[in-house]
């Protein structure tokens, strides 16, 4: 049985790409850091922001598995994004990127607009927390 258990009240909008609540019951809490669409060199690679999001994504994915946990445990992702309008005309696809790698398992989160990221270069950023059994 799954330690996530997600939440979509009638009362509120349908979510799209997100929950609107998660709970957790597992026995371990994994605290991932935020990921930007950096390479193994250190390099920010793509040019465009589904590109980036790609990445950076996967680079969640990575440290997550490395901990020991699959996208299903993910509880709470939060999106930092250089250009919030950009983020939403990109959202359909986006979307797809996310089922591709992900799954369609989705956990509680929020996008936030950031002025910059560490990387100049990069455009999106994302970090988590996942609940592993």
């Amino acid at each position: 049985m799954s330690p996530i258990h997600r939440i979509n009240p009638d009362e509120l909008s349908p979510p799209r790409g997100f929950s609107h609540a998660v709970t957790a019951t597992g026995s371990r809490l994994v605290l991932l850091a935020g990921q930007t669409a950096l390479d193994r060199d250190g390099k920010v690679i793509g040019a465009t922001l589904p590109e980036q999001f790609a990445t950076a994504l996967t680079n969640l994915l990575t440290a997550l598995r490395a901990a020991g946990g699959s996208p299903a445990d993910l509880a709470r992702v939060t999106v930092y994004a250089t250009d919030v309008a950009d983020y939403r005309a990109h959202a359909p696809e986006l979307g797809r990127i996310w089922q591709r790698l992900a799954g369609r398992d989705y956990p509680a989160m929020a996008v936030v607009g950031a002025v910059r990221l560490w990387d100049e270069q990069a455009l999106v950023e994302l970090d988590g927390m996942a609940v592993l059994p």
